[in-house]
């Protein structure tokens, strides 16, 4: 029963052309950290909001105050090493909270997990407009980060607030 539902799977990708666009150019993982910043950052959010948040990943990755790769932005923060030598994020001292709230990070919705995957490929490969105007920066509205007050408000979408 398993390969009958992944071959069905696998046609239906080729059918819409996403298995003939794949590359070899995610060896690093890139569209896997932007699909995990898009799951616990946004996914709870509708499809627009998912998409705004992964925009605004991209759009830092072209900004030179922000590290040159996807994983690099994701994972931006001070560290420390613990005296195992094991290296970790400063708890709640990164631009993406999920990654330094101190919680495991685990998947726990398949299907919210496959929708932000096959987002994120697309957002990597280039083929999604940016509708947030090149924001770089969100927030929830329920906190009001020192930083929005120096920033211009371009849209807000679901319980996000963004700005460039």
């Amino acid at each position: 029963m398993k390969r009958i539902v992944y071959s069905l799977v696998f046609i239906s990708l080729l059918s819409v052309g996403f298995v003939g666009n794949l590359k070899a150019w995610d060896e690093n993982g890139e569209a896997v950290c932007l699909a995990k910043n898009i799951y616990f950052e946004a996914g709870n959010q509708s499809k627009a909001g998912r998409l705004a948040v992964g925009l605004v990943t991209l759009n830092r990755v072209e900004m030179r105050e922000y590290p040159d790769t996807i994983c690099g932005v994701v994972h931006q923060g001070p560290t420390y090493t613990n005296w195992k030598g094991n290296t970790w994020p400063v708890k709640h001292k990164c631009q993406f909270s999920w990654y330094c709230d101190g919680k495991k990070d685990i998947i726990e919705d398949s299907k919210t997990w496959n929708e932000v995957y096959l987002l994120a490929v697309a957002l990597v490969q280039g083929s999604v407009y940016d509708f947030t105007d090149g924001s770089s920066h969100y927030h929830n509205d329920t906190v009001h980060p020192y930083w929005a007050d120096h920033l211009y408000k371009t849209l807000t979408i679901d319980n996000h607030i963004f700005y460039k």
